[in-house]
Parts: structure tokens; C-alpha cells; sequence
């Protein structure tokens, strides 16, 4: 079939138009542009002002929350702001020992409705890039040579506003443009000079998409029509070069004012010239160019129509802060100085070397293969010291010098599987504890192989099978390895006849051994002596808990927890497990881990008060373990967790309903009633917050954690004096402020709960206009803001009466003075008048008047948020 002439010459014309177009763009390889916030649904786009391609940095950051500014511009519309944790680091990876332009960009636009500009620090690595504070900047660009293959952009929370990022881009440059040798180069301005240009220029006109800023100096403009060239590596853009100024007066030199912010700043400064003019036979453009008093160059003439660059080699300090830049004409010149534009920058200190490379690699894997997920675990691992990630301890010797992981600490954190080839790449590691873990298989060889390793801890695991050879031999060198609770595991290749299991313990030298041989055959004489002695027994310095009901072996709670298969979640006292009973009643066990904040005073008070209580709304103790070194509680199992997940939205499904609300903060009231009037003695919770409150099966709540509990007295007295515990946000702040605890220091806690079941809101957030919940709710009252305080998500289905006699409940609750609070069994009443009043409810709400016939008064005023100490 024969083509027609006219389709061919018109296809050519498409092929020729499109292979014009693609020669005409330039290469975005190496490019990283990331619109911070944005939906990852929408990602990724191209921007039609530039061409370039922007995606979302949810892959690239581990934390963080979507904001909206409301800003016109694409980039800056979305933003992601960082209210938990004091580092935050994007990863981004990129070809180590490359000079890069790293440009963060930033639109508060008020998203939070504060309207505080926030203030925090940018850091590249373990080092301090620069102060952001957006209420006089924007975007912050720098030069920076990478270190290693990844580069991390860590914002760094230094204050009580929340660090926050529109936009981030990372541009390779060649090394052999801008000199970093004396530090990374930390933008002051970028500037070309003309009156024509509309806007700044950038990619796709720079191939390196620097931002060229338009400005009018006032003196004589200088353009052309011709096409300008560039052959140096800094690429100047023709856009730049067509375009300049000389001075007004063409008898004196041009002069530019570089302020800094601080006098001893070192600057360097790139100027960029093009002859653009048309000279006749007889003239001549010669100056000097200077930088304060220093000559960059002497005599320089620009080159026709092709950009050239100068600048000065070793960064330059400046009298007083002020840089004078000067293009001095030279006696035999018959023009004027000419500039196209100008680049000026700081030359930063980086002084803290990366943590070795080969020690953070190691870390990466080990974060990878268990799925590790703390929140300091971002950026460099040991430096600088303040934020080095927590669970590790590193080596340093001096600033320039990579810091040494020298000790790891992975005790208690539910990790599974075997132990990961990964940890023989800590060369330098001392200390390794995997204890209480669930990790299987062998004792690898390889940890015995790792020579600076002289303690390891892996008591509390599932690991099988007879210890390699290779630790023995080490036993000369030093090597101390636990392996207690571990009941296949055995010593050497004999368990495999005999079928016995080992405790391996393996020390220092042969001499420890028999060290702790004779103190155990010490203990169990001891012991023995103590059985026949009872009444001669003196007072021990841990007081035992005499009742033997529903006591459980450590050995016990191993098998009915499967070796500590499925944690619960974790909390001061140690990690809670999910057990099992004769193989049908699950059971919660809460197992104390040896780096407690809490310790055995708790422990005992919270089984002696669970052995003496009984009530349905507060949790069952099904029984305990007091063996040694090993303290367990077991409770009765709550299917449906806590009532926090449920406000959250973090256990999912559809949020609670009004009467469920409700009907779970009742049924906690009187848990506490029965704590405060039915038990002998009175008992104080002293930690009342939604995580303590458990739902089971049926949604039935169950107050729980008792190991902070007090007996209040009864009679003449109305307080007891003690140290201060609690939770923030939810602790008495008169209690907080005189020591002196009573029963109403739960109401204010429980006021507190009612609060957030309204609310659905955290305690505290630092980006409301009054951070503490109580404190916003009273301040959301007075301006008569009622629909903004009830949670949305309950879509105004409940009675709006019942909602308001339950702030007004919460509110009474929440009183700064004890005396005017009420008690719970008033409080219980109350809120079941608010149940009745939500049952009643028929049709559709009623009208919102009808909180008029509340009588409410709301006194608030003072400190709502004492730390717990």
C-alpha cells in the first residue's frame, strides 16, 4: 500500500517536531524532587511551568503528618509537619563524592490555624545545615559533596513549634564547578541582572535547575539578541548571560553589598560575565575584580559572547559583616565594568564525621530484617551525641574521626527468627543483648568470631540445639556469653545423646565457673536453713508477697505464653504477652523487664491490691509469678484492647457511638467509685488515662494497672503526702504543685478521660491555640464554640444535652482546686443521667438550644500540664 506524499511530510514533521523537543529538554537523571505531603494517589506529576517531575515523599520519610497551606504554587500546596520525635530525616540515595544542590523549600500558610511561624534546625547527617524560621524565609539551598551513598535531610524540632516541609530537591552537580574542599556552600543569594525578566529563571532554561533571582541595581542595563555560549562547567543559562548592567557613571566601579549575619562568616563569591556588547576596534573592557581587599582578578576582560565564571579560591571573611564587591575599570580601559550575575554563599562547618559507613550499613539490615521501628532510629546513628539513636552506645575519638558502634541493646523487643549474619558487620561491637526475645534456631558461630565482642546476652529466647566449640575457645579471651532460658539449648554435642537440656552460661575463665557453683550450693544451704528458721528469718530488703494463691512457676508462664510468642504491647513495667490457660482462657501477661522504670514495690502492690479487689469493671488478676529474678502478672485477656486505640481510629472499623462512649466511661466511674468507697482500705489509682482502661469481648471496660496505686486514709485525715507519679497531661496539678494526694486526684484524671471521649483529641498538642485538652475545651466553651469540641466523627448523632452535661460533668472534674471537685459516686451518677438522657433520644436531635437549660459554669485558668516526675 503506497503512502500519500502529504502523510509522509506530515509524519516527518511530527518525528522531527518531537526529536526537537526531546533534544531541546533537558536530562532529569539524578534528579530527586519531592512534593512533601502530597498524596501518594497523586504522585507523580509533572510541573507544566518546568517540566519537572515531582513525586511524594512518603517513601523517603518514616514519619510525619499531611498539612495543607493553601498556597497557589503546586509544590508548596501540601506540606508534611513532624509533631512526634526530635529528629526527622528523609533518605535519599545518591553517588557518594558528588557535589549536589540541596534546596528545601517551605509555605507554612497558617495549616495549623496557630499562625506561629515555626522555628527549627535542618541538619544533612550528623551535622547542623542551618536555623529555619519562617517568619522571615522560605527555601534554604546549599552545595554539598556527599558523603556516602545515602544522604539524610533531618529536620530537628529545637523549640515548641513543630518542624514542617513543603518541598525537597536534590540537583548533582559537577565537581568541577563549585569548591567544597573548605565546606559545604550554604546559598546567601543568586542573582542576574535585568529588567526584562519576568520571574526568576530555572529549569528547564538551567540544567541544574539553580534559581536565578531577577534584580534591578539601578545602573545601566546591557542586553543582547544573540545566542551566548557556555562552555565552563558552571553552565551558566543563556537566559543569564543575554542580559547585564555597567555602572550609571562610567568613571567609577560597580559596587555590590553582601551582608552577613554573622562577622565571622567566610564567603565565597562566583561572578559571571559575558561580553555582550559590540565593541569597536578601539575599545577595550578591563577591570579588577575584588572582594573586600582581596583581588579574585586583575585586568579581566569578558569574552564575547561566551559565559565565563571568577571567584575567589579560599573563602574570604568580611569587615563587620559587610562584603564589599567591587568591578574596578582599569586605567587603560575605555568601557565600563560589565556582570551578567552573581552567586554569593557561605561556606558552612561541617565538623562531625558520618558514623563509619559500614557500621551504619550493618543497622540498616538489622532495622530491615526485624522490622524495627523506632522513632530516634532516623539519621546518623552516633552523631552528633545528643541524638544518637537510642539502644546504642558508639566510640568516639575526635569530631573528624567516624564514630564506632561499640554497644547494642535489643533486649525485650519482640524480635523473631534467627540471628542475622547482619550483626557480625559490627566490627567494632563490645556489648550484644538479644535478650527476652523469641529468636530460634543455633547460637551462630559468627559471634564468636567477631573479635572485639566480649559480652553477649541471649537469656529469655527459644534457640536450639548444642553450643559450637568455638565459644569455649573463646573463654580465654575474655568472652562472657548468658544463655539462661533457653530449654533447648544445651552446652556441647552431648545433649544430642543424653537428651538433656543445658542452661549455658559460659564466663570469663574456668575460675568464675566454680565462683558461681559455690554461690549457688551457698544459696541453697542458705535456703534450706530458711525453711527450718522461718521465725528467725530477719526483714529482706525485698519484701515477699505471703499469699501463695494462683501462683504460677517462671517456667509456667514460658509455656502457657509459648516462650513469649505474641507481644501485647508494652508499657513501663515491661512488654505484656498473650497467654494462654489449659490451652482455652487467654490470658494477658505482663512480664517485668529488668530495665523497669517501675520495680518490685509496684509489682507487689498491684498483686496484693488485685488479690483483695473485685469488682467487674476492674481487670482480674488470674494469678502472678515471684520467682527470683522473674515477676509476671497475669490478667484476665481484654480482646478489644484499649479504649485510647478505639478514639484514635488506631484499632480501625467505625468510630464508637455517643451511648457506647458513654456507656464505657460509666462503667469505669464506678470502677473507681468501688476503688475510692468499697474497698478496706480506700485505694487511689494514680494513673487513670484511656490506655488503663480495657475493653473485653462485649465492650465491658475494665480499669487495669494498679502498680501505682495508694491507700488514701479514711477519718480525720484527707490526704497523704508522697512523690509525685502519673502521666502527664492527666496528673492533678494540685497534687503535682503541694504532694498531698487524695481520692479527688483520680477525678481530675477521670475528667480528663470524659474529655477525650467528647473530643476524641490528644491530651496534649502543641500546634492548639491552648495545648492542654482541658484548657482548649474551656477556652472553646467561652467563645461559645460548642460544635468544634464534640468529635466530628460522630456526625451530631447523639442528644446534645447528653454531650453538654458531660463536659459540664468533665469540666466540674478538671477544677484546679480538689475542694471544688465532685466525688466519683457524684460523677457516676451524673454521667448516668447523660446515658438515660441519649437513650430517650427519638427522630432526629433536637434543637442545640436545649443546652440552655444546663446551667453550666466554667472557671478555668492555670497550669493543666505538670510533668510527671
Amino acid at each position: 500500500m503506497e503512502v500519500p506524499h502529504q502523510l509522509l511530510l506530515a509524519l516527518s514533521f511530527v518525528a522531527f517536531a518531537i526529536i526537537h523537543l526531546v533534544q531541546a529538554q533537558p536530562d532529569q537523571q539524578g534528579f530527586i524532587s519531592l512534593d512533601c505531603g502530597l498524596p501518594p494517589n497523586e504522585s507523580p506529576y509533572t510541573d507544566p511551568l518546568t517540566g519537572l517531575i515531582f513525586s511524594s515523599d512518603a517513601d523517603f520519610i518514616l514519619n510525619g503528618l499531611r498539612g495543607e497551606a493553601g498556597d497557589d504554587r503546586r509544590q508548596y500546596k501540601d506540606l508534611r509537619y513532624f509533631p512526634d520525635g526530635i529528629r526527622n530525616c528523609y533518605n535519599l540515595k545518591v553517588e557518594q563524592d558528588i557535589n549536589y544542590l540541596i534546596r528545601a523549600g517551605f509555605s507554612y500558610g497558617n495549616y495549623d490555624g496557630l499562625n506561629v511561624y515555626p522555628k527549627f534546625d535542618l541538619h544533612i547527617g550528623p551535622n547542623m545545615w542551618t536555623a529555619v524560621d519562617l517568619e522571615t524565609e522560605n527555601d534554604r539551598e546549599i552545595i554539598y559533596m556527599s558523603k556516602s551513598n545515602l544522604l539524610q535531610i533531618c529536620l530537628v524540632k529545637t523549640g515548641q513549634t513543630i518542624p514542617m516541609i513543603s518541598t525537597l530537591e536534590v540537583r548533582p552537580l559537577g565537581n568541577d564547578s563549585y569548591t567544597t574542599r573548605f565546606g559545604p556552600l550554604d546559598l546567601i543569594y543568586r542573582r542576574h541582572y535585568s529588567s526584562n525578566s519576568s520571574g526568576t529563571i530555572r529549569y528547564p532554561d538551567d540544567v541544574f535547575d539553580r534559581k536565578w533571582d531577577n534584580y534591578n541595581e539601578f545602573e545601566t542595563e546591557v542586553n543582547t539578541t544573540l545566542s551566548v555560549r557556555s562552555s565552563s562547567p558552571f553552565q551558566v543559562p543563556e537566559a543569564v548571560s543575554t542580559s547585564g548592567i555597567s555602572p550609571e557613571n562610567a568613571t567609577k566601579p560597580l559596587r555590590f553589598l553582601l551582608s552577613l549575619e554573622d562577622d565571622s562568616d567566610r564567603v565565597n563569591v562566583y561572578f559571571h560575565f559575558a561580553e555582550i556588547q559590540s565593541l569597536s576596534s578601539n575599545d577595550t573592557r578591563e577591570f579588577d575584580i575584588e572582594l573586600e581587599d582581596h583581588i579574585v582578578q586583575s585586568a579581566y576582560s569578558p569574552t564575547m559572547l561566551q559565559s565565563d565564571t571568577k571567584y575567589n579560591l579560599s573563602p574570604q571573611k568580611c569587615s563587620f559583616g559587610l562584603c564589599y564587591l567591587d568591578l574596578v575599570r582599569t586605567s587603560r580601559s575605555t568601557l565600563p565594568p560589565l556582570i551578567n550575575a552573581i552567586e554569593a554563599f557561605k561556606v558552612v562547618e561541617f565538623p562531625y564525621a558520618e558514623t563509619n559507613p559500614n557500621d551504619v550499613a550493618a543497622m540498616k539490615d538489622i532495622q530491615a530484617i526485624y522490622g524495627l521501628s523506632m522513632i530516634s532510629w532516623q539519621g546518623d546513628p552516633c552523631a552528633p551525641e545528643l541524638l544518637k539513636w537510642e539502644d546504642i552506645k558508639c566510640s568516639y575519638t575526635n569530631k573528624s574521626t567516624p564514630p564506632r558502634i561499640i554497644s547494642l541493646d535489643l533486649s525485650s523487643r519482640g524480635l523473631k527468627g534467627v540471628i542475622a549474619p547482619a550483626f557480625q558487620n559490627l566490627t567494632e561491637l563490645r556489648k550484644l543483648d538479644l535478650s527476652n526475645n523469641s529468636f530460634t534456631g543455633g547460637v551462630p558461630a559468627f559471634l564468636a568470631s567477631m573479635k572485639s565482642l566480649s559480652i553477649i546476652n541471649l537469656n529469655w529466647n527459644d534457640l536450639t540445639g548444642p553450643l559450637p566449640n568455638v565459644f569455649h575457645n573463646r573463654e580465654k579471651n575474655g568472652l562472657k556469653l548468658t544463655a539462661q532460658g533457653n530449654p533447648k539449648l544445651c552446652a556441647d554435642a552431648s545433649c544430642k545423646k543424653n537428651n538433656q537440656n543445658y542452661v549455658v552460661a559460659i564466663v570469663a575463665s574456668v575460675a568464675s565457673v566454680f565462683i558461681i557453683v559455690a554461690v549457688l550450693i551457698l544459696i541453697l544451704v542458705f535456703r534450706k536453713k530458711r525453711a527450718t528458721q522461718v521465725q528467725q528469718e530477719l526483714p529482706s530488703t525485698r519484701p515477699s508477697i505471703f499469699t501463695q494463691t494462683k501462683r504460677f512457676t517462671y517456667s509456667e508462664v514460658i509455656a502457657l505464653t509459648d516462650n513469649f510468642e505474641r507481644v501485647l504491647g508494652e508499657g513501663g513495667f515491661g512488654v505484656v504477652y498473650h497467654g494462654s490457660l489449659n490451652g482455652t482462657q487467654p490470658v494477658a501477661v505482663k512480664l517485668l523487664s529488668p530495665s523497669s522504670v517501675q520495680g518490685y514495690k509496684e509489682f507487689k502492690a498491684e498483686v496484693e491490691l488485685l488479690l483483695r479487689v473485685h469488682h467487674v469493671n476492674l481487670v482480674s488478676l488470674v494469678g502472678y509469678c515471684d520467682e527470683e529474678s522473674h515477676l509476671a502478672l497475669l490478667y484476665e485477656y481484654a480482646p478489644n484492647g484499649d479504649l485510647k486505640q478505639h478514639l484514635s481510629g488506631e484499632r480501625g472499623g467505625s468510630p464508637l457511638k455517643w451511648s457506647s462512649r458513654l456507656k464505657i466511661v460509666i462503667e469505669t466511674a464506678q470502677g473507681l467509685e468501688y476503688l475510692h468507697t468499697g474497698s478496706k482500705p480506700p485505694m487511689i489509682h494514680r494513673d487513670v488515662k484511656t490506655t488503663n482502661i480495657l475493653l473485653d469481648e462485649h465492650f465491658q471496660a475494665k480499669l487495669a494497672d494498679f502498680g501505682l496505686s495508694r491507700s488514701f486514709p479514711i477519718g480525720g485525715e484527707t490526704h497523704v503526702s508522697t512523690a509525685i507519679v502519673g502521666t502527664p497531661g492527666y496528673l492533678d496539678p494540685e497534687y503535682y504543685r503541694t504532694n498531698r494526694l487524695n481520692e479527688k486526684s483520680d477525678v481530675y484524671s477521670f475528667g480528663i478521660v470524659i474529655l477525650e471521649i467528647i473530643t476524641s483529641r490528644p491530651v496534649i498538642q502543641q500546634t492548639r491555640e491552648k495545648p492542654h485538652i482541658a484548657a482548649w475545651v474551656g477556652h472553646m466553651l467561652t467563645k461559645g464554640d460548642f460544635e468544634n469540641v464534640v468529635d466530628p466523627r460522630l456526625n451530631r448523632e447523639y442528644e446534645p444535652t447528653s454531650v453538654w452535661k458531660a463536659l459540664e460533668i468533665a469540666m466540674s472534674c478538671v477544677n484546679p482546686s480538689s475542694e471544688k471537685r465532685p466525688n466519683m459516686s457524684q460523677v457516676t451518677n451524673e454521667l448516668k443521667q447523660c446515658l438515660t438522657s441519649e437513650n430517650s433520644r427519638q427522630g432526629g436531635r433536637q434543637d442545640m438550644d436545649s443546652r440552655s437549660s444546663v446551667e453550666m459554669s466554667v472557671s478555668f485558668n492555670t497550669e493543666v500540664t505538670p510533668n510527671a516526675r
